[in-house]
């Protein structure tokens, strides 16, 4: 554990590694090498997200992906969603990105954010974004240090 807290002291100083947008917490999820490394402070199912989007971050672009199995050869962007908050224990099943408009509770929250809007849905996890749509339309899901504009999305937050 100490090596991790002495890695995210370091990831701050190092370009391409940062807490990304909406951080809430200084304890929050920095990205490394392309995985989320998650701070000791976080709630057990912010851990738990991080470690199940690391498990998927990097797989392929595949429509449908994640919806008809728990574990599928590709995801897209509601798939990888579905998929994190599942494994984190904050939802049963899986939902289309529309669905994701119903999901928890209106606004922004704590740990985990759901951004949604018609045709798109994304995660931010302590302020770091895993999404399945990036510099490329296919790109399948991962973590990305950049952010990205939430100005026509909706945020919905986890009901914990």
């Amino acid at each position: 554990m100490r090596h991790l807290m002495i890695g995210i002291a370091l990831c701050l100083l190092i370009p391409g590694c940062s807490f990304g947008p909406s951080a809430k917490s200084r304890d929050g999820v920095i990205v490394r090498n392309g995985r989320g490394l998650v701070a000791r402070g976080a709630p057990p199912y912010v851990k738990k997200a991080v470690a199940a989007a690391n498990r998927i971050a990097g797989k392929p672009y595949k429509w449908g992906g994640g919806h008809g199995t728990r574990i599928d050869s590709g995801y897209d962007c509601s798939g990888a969603t579905s998929y994190v908050l599942r494994e984190a224990g904050l939802l049963n099943g899986s939902l289309p990105s529309k669905g994701f408009y119903r999901y928890g509770r209106r606004g922004e929250g704590d740990w985990i954010t759901v951004w949604v809007r018609d045709g798109h849905v994304f995660l931010t996890i302590g302020g770091a974004r895993f999404d399945a749509m990036g510099e490329d339309s296919h790109g399948g899901p991962k973590w990305f240090t950049s952010e990205r504009s939430t100005r026509k999305f909706t945020p919905r937050r986890p009901k914990t």
